[in-house]
């Protein structure tokens, strides 16, 4: 007998959008696999209203309506105009958290997290800000309610990076971490190599839907700073924020120093790098360029990079080739797998 797993989705962009197609996908799966039927009781939106129903949404219904810019409010049962609201009668098991990432403070996802969590709901985001800025409160709450706290989609999507080590490196102390993990900011000084301008490769950027109408969060560093702060705070158990991170971006590249580059045989990269000193991480983002003998090197386009220096195994690195909103979706989906058997 298949046992119903009541979820929630606050969020339903791009990333909430791919998770709901995965889900339909994977349904038969998951009854044959774990026994589960997913029934989505509440999606929240921006912009497209919220939805709120006991007995389960019809989740291509609700693609539907928001592939045609409708509201979800004709698939509710119950008005609802706030996310507390929301939260308080979803009656939800699973939240699925995807909103913009606020760098600053990671409100108000944050809250967000904290509520579903005191309700008795396990947490899966794919926001880093309240990876970052409540980790610790967020994983006490977590275990204080029997729930779980995972966030595997905020750094490089769905790559295994969090459950890597969280599961088969144990006792691996990190020491360094670097890479790229901006994958618009590659994209864009990638497109700058083939002979655009910059305007015009994050103009490429924005038209193909991965850089926002305000790019600033990727040409000036706070993503790749925010995600650098996620690694540092979870994976080396020393906290930072993205302010403390010493952040240079791409917005002052010209097109020129690019082609000096490769003709050079370098190319330049946004690079993340920290580096742990005694009890404390220097963390900084900054451009720099990097020779063909560098495995950053052929990394191009959307794709990402991180190596990660440990005491164990010396350096060990992961790629990932051009991720998309699919890929997010998946790092959602996997921690909800794991949620199953909790």
């Amino acid at each position: 007998m298949l046992r119903s797993a009541r979820v929630a989705l606050i969020g339903f962009g791009n990333v909430g959008q791919a998770l709901a197609r995965l889900l339909l996908r994977k349904e038969d799966e998951l009854a044959q696999k774990y026994g589960v039927k997913v029934q989505v009781n509440g999606i929240a939106t921006g912009r497209h209203g919220m939805a709120l129903n006991p007995e389960g949404i019809n989740l291509q219904q609700a693609l539907q309506l928001v592939a045609q810019n409708c509201s979800l409010d004709s698939l509710s049962q119950r008005a609802c105009e706030h996310v507390d609201e929301f939260l308080n009668h979803c009656q939800a098991e699973v939240l699925f958290e995807s909103i913009p990432v606020n760098y600053q403070d990671g409100q108000p996802a944050l809250g967000i997290l904290k509520q579903a969590i005191s309700l008795g709901m396990h947490a899966i985001t794919a926001n880093k800000g309240p990876l970052v800025h409540g980790f610790t409160e967020l994983s006490r709450l977590a275990k204080q309610n029997g729930r779980q706290f995972l966030f595997e989609s905020t750094v490089m999507d769905g790559t295994p990076i969090f459950s890597l080590f969280r599961h088969c490196l144990p006792a691996a102390n990190l020491r360094g971490i670097s890479g790229i993990l901006n994958s618009t900011t590659n994209f864009i000084l990638t497109r700058m190599e083939a002979g655009e301008s910059f305007d015009q490769a994050v103009k490429t950027a924005q038209a193909i839907g991965i850089a926002e109408t305000d790019p600033s969060g990727d040409i000036d560093g706070w993503d790749a700073a925010i995600k650098l702060a996620a690694l540092s705070t979870v994976l080396m158990g020393v906290p930072l924020k993205p302010q403390e991170v010493e952040r240079r971006g791409i917005r002052d590249l010209e097109a020129g120093e690019i082609q000096a580059a490769l003709k050079q045989g370098k190319r330049w990269k946004l690079v993340c790098r920290a580096v742990r000193e005694g009890s404390k991480v220097r963390a900084s983002v900054s451009p720099e360029m990097v020779s063909a003998e560098s495995p950053l090197y052929n990394v191009n386009g959307t794709s990402s990079i991180a190596q990660f220096e440990t005491d164990t195994l010396g350096i060990l690195t992961i790629i990932e080739q051009d991720p998309s909103p699919d890929t997010t979706a998946y790092g959602l989906f996997a921690d909800f797998i794991h949620t199953l058997n909790a």
